[in-house]
């Protein structure tokens, strides 16, 4: 156990006396020192381990737990109830979801927006919004549902520019790197009819020693296998979770490679030490060879903002203030703000937490104008 609970109800509790400069790693730290105590045999090696598996917090906040605030944990706690995997896709939800714009709006792809002018005082003006090809359009109200990133690397785009606090807020609040590496194979070569020998699930290696010249660092490898799902989505993939210098590397090197198929050659050669290693592998076989691989590459994605969602860094003051005053727009201008970076705190971060921030604004502005529902 990571102690992960143990950590979420202490920044709960202390957030207003915990050192904005303490780490999950320094709770971790310390907690496992108590419940490891010197007495216990070989307890430098239990406390190691512990360690290293704590370590797998990074791939649920973005970045290296070193670099997780404490004192600002609370803000990645997971939303009530059962966290379930959605073994399909969203195609089905985003389709309920989007038909009335895609039915009753006009919608403009391939379009980049790099200006939004509003106005700068409470009285009521049309907004524009320039896109880089020139064209000019202008709304009553404007929802801006950029990336994080992608607003810390562009306050400019807004004119005149946005309240002092609001810009702070916006750079306040950290934002990760998360990635996924999806192999795939001809069969799931790791699975077995004896349930003795069979493996489902979620696999972790701490800190391999077996691949020293391509993994000299020792990053952790976290495994989800994809072929126990219902058969309607079940496929013999393998999911790698890369997050912090990992993420970097793997995806700056990716980012050089001029086709899909070195591309991929790459991935499958970079990850072959830690698949090689699922139960039932065998050279050999073509069976254990990779036939597909699909790699995300959020840092490489200007409009990502170079980076995958919202997190909350060590040195963060006012984190929970800080989201709220995004969370808040600017509606007298007419310009809101929506997306995981705004979402209500339980589900910051997330898919849902994403769609109830749009939900929100969208009540909002029908409340403008005499149309909303109260809350």
């Amino acid at each position: 156990m990571t102690r992960g609970g143990a950590a979420f109800a202490h920044s709960n509790q202390s957030c207003p006396t915990i050192d904005p400069n303490e780490s999950l790693f320094n709770f971790f730290d310390r907690e496992f020192a108590c419940r490891v105590p010197r007495s216990s045999p070989d307890y430098e090696t239990k406390r190691k381990v512990l360690l290293q598996i704590a370590e797998s917090w990074g791939a649920y906040v973005g970045n290296h737990v070193t670099s997780q605030s404490l004192k600002y944990f609370w803000l990645e706690e997971c939303i009530d109830g059962e966290n379930l995997f959605c073994s399909g896709t969203y195609a089905k939800i985003l389709a309920v979801i989007a038909k009335p714009a895609s039915e009753g709006a006009s919608i403009k792809y391939n379009t980049i927006v790099n200006k939004i002018q509003s106005s700068n005082d409470d009285t009521y003006a049309t907004l524009k919004v320039l896109a880089e090809s020139g064209e000019t359009l202008e709304f009553d109200e404007v929802v801006c549902t950029a990336p994080l990133g992608w607003l810390k690397q562009h306050l400019d785009a807004f004119n005149p520019p946005l309240p002092t606090r609001l810009s702070q807020a916006i750079g306040n609040i950290g934002y990760g790197c998360l990635e996924k590496v999806y192999i795939h194979f001809p069969k799931a070569f790791w699975r077995s009819d004896e349930p003795e020998n069979d493996t489902q699930g979620f696999v972790l290696l701490l800190a391999p020693t077996y691949a020293p010249d391509s993994n000299p660092n020792r990053w952790n490898q976290e495994i989800v296998e994809l072929s126990s799902f219902a058969p309607s989505d079940s496929h013999p993939t393998l999911l790698f979770y890369t997050y912090g210098d990992q993420s970097r590397f793997l995806t700056s090197e990716v980012a050089k490679l001029p086709s899909k198929e070195k591309q991929d050659a790459f991935l499958y050669d970079w990850f072959r030490p830690y698949y090689s290693r699922m139960p039932h592998y065998d050279d050999t076989s073509p069976d254990c060879q990779p036939v597909g691989c699909c790699a995300t590459s959020w840092l490489q994605d200007d409009l990502a903002g170079n980076g995958s969602y919202s997190n909350f860094q060590v040195g963060l003051q006012e984190g929970d203030r800080d989201i709220e005053i995004m969370r808040e727009g600017l509606p007298s201008r007419g310009l809101w703000l929506a997306g995981e970076h705004t979402a209500p705190f339980v589900a910051l971060g997330t898919v849902t937490g994403a769609y109830w921030s749009g939900e929100s604004v969208g009540n909002r502005i029908a409340q403008a104008y005499g149309k909303g529902t109260s809350a």
